[in-house]
C-alpha cells in the first residue's frame, strides 16, 4: 500500500508521518486489497482536518475528520475509514 501524504498550511513531521503509516497499517490488516492511500492533513483558521481517499479493488472510499488536535483527527479518520472499509469488504464478499 502507498500512501501520499500532503499538508495544507502545515509541515509533515516525521512523527505526523510516522503515525499516519501506524494507523493505515492497522486498517491494513481488516483488508489488504487497498491500492493508494492519498491523505491531506490542513489547517483551517483553529480546526486540523485529516482527510483521505483509498483506492481499493472495486471501488474509492474517501473520510474526513475534524479535531482541536491532529493526531484525534487522524484517529478519527481512521475510525471513519475503518468502518468503511469494513463495509466495502462484505460488499465484496457478496459479489
Amino acid at each position: 500500500m502507498q500512501i501520499n501524504l500532503t499538508g495544507h498550511h502545515i509541515d509533515i513531521t516525521d512523527a505526523l508521518r510516522d503515525y499516519v503509516d501506524t494507523k493505515f497499517a492497522k486498517l491494513e490488516r481488516h483488508f489488504d486489497h487497498i491500492n493508494n492511500v492519498h491523505v491531506i492533513l490542513k489547517v483551517e483558521k483553529t480546526a486540523q482536518i485529516a482527510e483521505a481517499n483509498l483506492h481499493v479493488n472495486g471501488g474509492e472510499i474517501f473520510a474526513d475528520a475534524q479535531h482541536d488536535d491532529m493526531y484525534a483527527a487522524i484517529d478519527g479518520l481512521i475510525d471513519k475509514l475503518d468502518r468503511q472499509v469494513i463495509k466495502h469488504k462484505e460488499k465484496m464478499k457478496k459479489h
